[in-house]
């Protein structure tokens, strides 16, 4: 891996972002908001009380299925960023691995996730680790007792999409992802396993 994370994330994280009048933030090339993790927490937990057992895991598949469709159009307008371009640019070596890489530092530095990828056979397997995310505070206030990382869980498939997949949307949904570790379950950090279907 060529990518620098450390300095990436650093450099990132020097970018000063402003609200437009709507209060979206236009930045690395696309329409960003920032609310309050506990909003969306608020929503996943009404959600699934709302869905009760008949139609939980609807619900689930929903989420995550918003999740990948959000993470596939950002993460793909952050990477052809003028940002991300003179940010992590410079550090690409290996096409798309490193741009992989460099996706998760954004993520790490805009706070959405600290996360990594720690095995990646590229086109076929990622392993991504997560050791902070908003959805593991979710049992700190609700009733979820299970896995509910929904958006890292469908931002990790829809990124290997992007990385190995064609234009949009034929590209999009060829790989699945599976939480096999949580914060929110008590381990120390959170876990996904993303495959080709």
């Amino acid at each position: 891996m060529a990518i620098d994370r450390e300095k990436a994330i650093n450099d990132l994280s020097q970018i000063k972002v402003k609200g437009n009048e709507e209060g979206l933030i236009p930045a690395f090339g696309v329409l960003v908001q920032f609310l309050p993790a506990n909003f969306w927490n608020t929503f996943t937990e009404k959600m699934l009380d709302a869905a009760g057992d008949k139609h939980q895991a609807s619900v689930e598949t929903g989420l995550e299925q918003a999740a990948a469709e959000c993470g596939y159009h950002t993460g793909w307008g952050i990477i052809n960023s003028d940002e991300f371009n003179a940010i992590v640019g410079p550090m690409i070596e290996k096409m798309p691995e490193d741009v992989l890489h460099g996706a998760y530092a954004v993520l790490s530095a805009w706070g959405w996730a600290k996360c990594e990828i720690i095995e990646l056979i590229p086109g076929e397997r990622k392993v991504v680790r997560a050791y902070e995310y908003y959805e593991s505070k979710i049992t700190e206030t609700f009733s979820i007792k299970k896995p509910c990382a929904y958006m890292i869980k469908g931002i990790t498939r829809a990124f290997m999409d992007i990385a190995y997949g064609g234009e949009y949307p034929d590209s999009f949904d060829h790989f699945k992802s599976e939480q096999v570790k949580g914060i929110e379950l008590g381990d120390s950090f959170g876990e996904f396993v993303v495959t080709r279907k």
